[in-house]
């Protein structure tokens, strides 16, 4: 099986991405109008994209929230790739990405443990990245999804 990160620049290319893997991840992005928000909105952003055989598999996109914080602003692998190491992958070529733009710290932001499964995997997954639990805001988005935000020290 060969594997390959790659940046990707074309905004068609990224609209086509991001809608390929978030229509196949319902149960983190099952609200249309918030998808389509990462879809348009991660466009004009820094863009990574996993392939395996060619085949894409996984991406993750960078935002900038300060200028010494780079944030995950979107990440996501299709089910059939999950527990590959592609997230691992991903978050690597992240840092490598947001360390050389000249980022400090990254930061992701997601639902708090103990609220559903599959974010449960999801926090399980930074806090093996090496995140550490920064703050939870319970109503930033709304009383049923309360946000946890992790960060990661990624150096000078």
């Amino acid at each position: 099986m060969e594997m390959k990160v790659k940046e990707v620049v074309d905004k068609k290319e990224k609209e086509a991405i991001s809608r390929e893997i978030l229509n196949d991840l319902p149960e983190w992005f099952g609200l249309p109008e918030s998808t389509e928000n990462y879809i348009i909105d991660s466009q004009d952003k820094p863009f990574l994209a996993c392939y395996v055989n060619d085949e894409v598999a996984g991406y993750v996109v960078l935002n900038a929230t300060s200028k010494d914080c780079a944030d995950i602003f979107v990440m996501g692998v299709k089910k059939k790739f999950h527990r590959m190491g592609i997230g691992s992958k991903l978050n690597d070529a992240f840092e490598t990405m947001a360390k050389k733009l000249g980022y400090t710290y990254s930061q992701v932001k997601t639902v708090k443990m103990g609220h559903y499964k599959e974010y449960d995997i999801t926090n399980n997954f930074y806090m093996a990245m090496g995140y550490k639990e920064l703050e939870c805001f319970p109503t930033l988005w709304d009383e049923w999804n309360p946000c946890q935000i992790y960060v990661k020290y990624l150096g000078e």
